[in-house]
């Protein structure tokens, strides 16, 4: 897949002195980003599937503990 990804000048200027520092392409900063992105909305949902299970397993015990 082909994305074509529009900066303002402030970003883009923020990604190009990132990557510089870093020694990477522009290119390879924002697909770190994205990974980094989708890799934290993954750990969320895993956190909030937990916590669902947790609360349902020791549901009796929390009722009690009010």
């Amino acid at each position: 897949m082909s994305l074509n990804l529009r900066l303002d000048d402030d970003r883009s200027a923020a990604l190009r002195e990132r990557a510089r520092r870093e020694g990477i392409t522009p290119r390879a900063a924002a697909l770190r980003a994205v990974d980094e992105y989708l890799s934290a909305t993954d750990r969320r949902a895993r956190v909030r599937r937990t916590a669902v299970e947790q609360a349902e397993t020791w549901r009796e015990l929390l009722d009690r503990l009010k």
